[in-house]
């Protein structure tokens, strides 16, 4: 069989326009051992077009046939279509002169990206956390303006606050504005090259050689029944996590149902009072006023503020939640 000895992937999308780029990309292959450079591709690539206003309006076409978002496929016959597609091109690549094996259509299609892997799943972890992490930041970010711990700041933001109330024309402005003047500064620390694979966004250096063993293992495993019950104890041990968390997700959402659905007759009762009286105070109150008041109480000074979880939290928490019905 022929071995893989790495690949390169670029995108045309971040490639600036007739702009010529002389790069050196690293040819790395993951194995059961590890990571290992097998050598270096130098490569001259120029991006030319015709039209550019063809380029600009592509972005705006859809990426499939018309007939894909009316009858979409199932993600069960999106797999049968992926895995005959890797065959058909296997086949006729097969029949060219010098054939091309079919190890290397899989290396090259990725044929065993669905397959489980616990490096692939904490670098999609880690993938995901750094795309939220823009909003973790905001948020501790915010909690520290809640919290005075830079008074300049807190009144700063407390003045902001007061003109887009006063001012909601405003809102969406600054809102557009702002990113755009992200964009701009951002300008300076744009990619000079095109992306190449990386090792360290794939958890592939730190990787545990159990974890590459299992990736690379056959399916069905070929492995000792001792070796795969400790990755099967392994595997439940993650997926309770994530049934864990799922858990949780869907029991907050069941409370937010049971607001209304009278699970709880004392809560459900108390909901609608809540609402009812909501309702009066905002038809006599403007709306003005009541931002003002609700921006002012979340960003109270932490004198004001309880320790213990506040009665709209604690009410909350309470709620039931189809938990309780689980074997």
């Amino acid at each position: 069989m022929d071995k893989p000895i790495g690949k390169v992937r670029i995108r045309l999308s971040t490639l600036e326009t007739s702009r010529v780029y002389t790069h050196t990309y690293p040819l790395l292959v993951l194995s059961p051992s590890g990571v290992k450079k097998m050598g270096e591709l130098h490569l001259a690539i120029r991006f030319t077009t015709s039209s550019l206003i063809n380029v600009l309006f592509t972005y705006s076409r859809p990426l499939l046939p018309k007939m894909h978002y009316a009858q979409p496929l199932s993600i069960v016959q999106q797999e049968i279509l992926r895995h005959q597609a890797v065959q058909l091109v296997a086949q006729r690549l097969g029949r060219m002169e010098p054939p091309v094996r079919r190890e290397v259509v899989e290396f090259m299609s990725d044929a065993r990206s669905h397959l489980w892997s616990m490096r692939r799943s904490k670098a999609n972890f880690f993938r995901l956390m750094q795309v939220f992490s823009g909003v973790i930041a905001a948020g501790k970010w915010f909690g520290d303006v809640c919290q005075w711990k830079n008074p300049v700041t807190t009144v700063l933001v407390h003045v902001l606050f007061i003109m887009l109330v006063f001012y909601p024309d405003l809102i969406l402005p600054t809102i557009f504005l702002y990113m755009f003047l992200i964009g701009l500064w951002n300008y300076r620390f744009r990619p000079r090259f095109p992306p190449h694979m990386n090792t360290r966004i794939s958890y592939a250096d730190v990787a545990h050689p159990d974890e590459l063993d299992e990736e690379f293992d056959t399916f069905p495993t070929s492995r000792s029944p001792d070796l795969i019950r400790m990755r099967y104890d392994r595997l439940r041990h993650v997926a309770g996590r994530i049934q864990t968390v799922v858990g949780d997700i869907a029991t907050q959402g069941e409370r937010l149902q049971s607001l209304l659905s009278w699970r709880d007759p004392r809560a459900t009762a108390m909901f609608l009072i809540f609402c009812l009286i909501t309702a009066i105070i905002l038809y006599v109150t403007p709306f003005q006023v009541i931002e003002l008041c609700l921006g002012f109480f979340w960003m109270r000074h932490p004198r004001f503020r309880h320790k213990v979880p506040s009665a709209p939290a604690n009410f909350f928490r309470r709620l039931p939640a189809k938990t309780d019905s689980l074997l």
